[in-house]
């Protein structure tokens, strides 16, 4: 009889490959309803956290147009969010990039692909843990009548990054269990930290209509114009970091051969999870910065003292007495967030030891979670390990990892959007529908991404650029960039030549013989 600690090989040879070259991989399935993805998605981007972190970055460059900025970023997750849709419907598979790309490109662009989404997670799963720790303590300040000594404990290097272990390995435990111990546990979570950031919105438009707001500014139509940011420059800095803040609704994708009705609903739960978090997100940041207006002292959302973590400044000022539940909000969304983004680095090494692209122990899984434990604890160290060193090199770790986050994201969304193009091209014109779904919209969501890629890459060069942390004259977010895509092409030719098969489309084959190519599902 297994045990606990004994696992599964579901590497191809031990699985039963499906008509398309896909095969099972020994996850629970049928785990996980609509209600349920939607509700780890929301989990996974992480609405409380994500605000924190990046409404002062973002307004930093483009000002009152923050809104403007979410809309626009919204545009291309909703229109790459369609694309994921078809590819779901048609292959659902837990590698999503990895194995989509793969199909349509090849195996070393679906190599890479896979990478953008491993990075992006463990960048992400370090950042995740950072907010968790600053507002960790500033909760049990407040839980001791506001002791500043307590709350700037956050700021020592070494209980900090000792504090964020600890978080990493409780959220570990969580996401190693079964995945319905994940759903129930975000329940609660989810629910609270929408419950809380929508009374911080209610309780912001109190204070502006009693005029009890420091530095209220009337809310105007220029707002919502991105064309009245400043320079193109300004425009796709903010425009990545509003990127960041939708991103996560893939999750949900890759816990497709865990989810009933594996082909339609998780497409239908990455959807209307990017629908719900943007009209959150409009209502919090538009009250948000008509309470505290633009200043640079302050609450001000220009001070840039408090943009790294802005509810740390506002929570007591926009709540007062219930700041508390604030703090405990952004820390439950933290650590919320922190065990559900595990789903989806876990899910895709899975998927690439599965189909022969790394070493045959990241195919394991769990027969009594019936999850991908090795592939699991992988991604904890080496989260563990990012956030350790990052810490220790810049001071400014969270702004800098955001915006690195941003970059990754649009390159592997934008792959896997240009995959989704490329590999229905046999059926663009076979309905209205199809030109739309298949073509139109991924390909535009693949170009706005692509641009912002590579305006973000050429921008961060220059040492001012994001917290203007440096390293040999060049921008930390440029250099932090480049050493994750450089470190996956290495570990890529590498595997290479230890995983042939692979890399000769042997296990996981390019496109779908005419034959047995799977019509679009209406």
């Amino acid at each position: 009889m297994a045990t606990a600690d004994t696992v599964v090989d579901t590497s191809p040879a031990s699985a039963s490959a499906e008509p398309s070259g896909l095969s099972k991989k020994g996850l629970s399935s049928g785990s996980i309803g609509l209600l349920g993805a939607i509700v780890i998605g929301i989990s996974c981007i992480a609405p409380a956290y994500t605000l924190t972190g990046a409404l002062g970055p973002t307004v930093a460059e483009v000002g009152v147009q923050l809104p403007a900025i979410f809309l626009v970023g919204f545009i291309p997750m909703l229109l790459v969010a369609l694309g994921y849709r078809e590819l779901n419907n048609a292959m659902p598979d837990s590698g999503t990039s990895f194995t989509w790309a793969t199909r349509a490109f090849g195996p070393w662009i679906g190599w890479m692909a896979g990478w953008g989404l491993i990075a992006a997670t463990i960048v992400v799963l370090s950042n995740l843990a950072g907010i968790a720790v600053d507002f960790f303590y500033l909760m049990i300040s407040q839980v001791f009548g506001g002791d500043s000594a307590i709350a700037e404990l956050a700021g020592n290097p070494f209980i900090n990054v000792a504090t964020c272990l600890v978080f990493i390995l409780i959220a570990t435990w969580i996401s190693y269990r079964d995945v319905q111990t994940t759903q129930k546990v975000q329940y609660w979570l989810v629910g609270f930290q929408l419950l809380i950031l929508i009374a911080f919105g209610v309780a912001a438009v109190v204070h502006i209509m009693n005029g009890t707001a420091p530095d209220h500014i009337p809310v105007t139509a220029d707002w919502f114009n991105p064309f009245a940011v400043s320079s193109f420059s300004a425009f796709a800095a903010g425009l990545s970091l509003s990127i960041f803040i939708f991103w996560g609704w893939d999750v949900t994708l890759t816990m497709s051969e865990e989810t009933k009705g594996s082909r339609k609903t998780p497409g239908r739960a990455a959807t209307l999870t990017v629908v719900i978090i943007v009209l959150v997100y409009l209502f919090v940041a538009i009250t948000a910065i008509s309470y505290a207006g633009l200043g640079d002292t302050g609450t001000g959302l220009g001070n840039p003292k408090i943009q790294e973590n802005v509810f740390f400044a506002l929570a007591g000022p926009v709540l007062g007495p219930l700041a508390l539940l604030m703090s405990i909000a952004v820390l439950s969304s933290s650590a919320a967030s922190l065990q559900s983004t595990f789903v989806g680095p876990a899910r895709t090494l899975l998927a690439m030891g599965h189909y022969g692209a790394l070493p045959a122990k990241f195919a394991k899984v769990s027969p009594r979670f019936f999850t991908p434990g090795y592939a699991t604890i992988i991604s904890a160290l080496v989260a563990a390990g990012f956030y350790t060193v990052m810490r220790f090199v810049s001071e400014d770790v969270l702004w800098d990892t955001i915006t690195t986050l941003g970059m990754m994201i649009c390159f592997y969304y934008g792959l896997t959007a240009f995959a989704c193009v490329w590999y229905f091209r046999h059926q663009w014109f076979d309905s209205v529908r199809n030109a739309f779904f298949t073509l139109v919209f991924p390909l535009i969501g693949g170009l706005i991404l692509s641009v912002l890629f590579v305006t973000t890459l050429v921008d961060s060069m220059d040492p001012s650029y994001g917290s203007g942390s440096q390293v040999f004259g060049l921008g930390l977010v440029f250099v932090l960039g480049m050493v994750i895509l450089l470190t996956g092409a290495i570990i890529m030719v590498v595997q290479s030549r230890q995983r042939p098969a692979f890399f000769r489309g042997e296990t996981l084959s390019k496109d779908a013989p005419a034959s047995a190519r799977m019509r679009i599902r209406r």
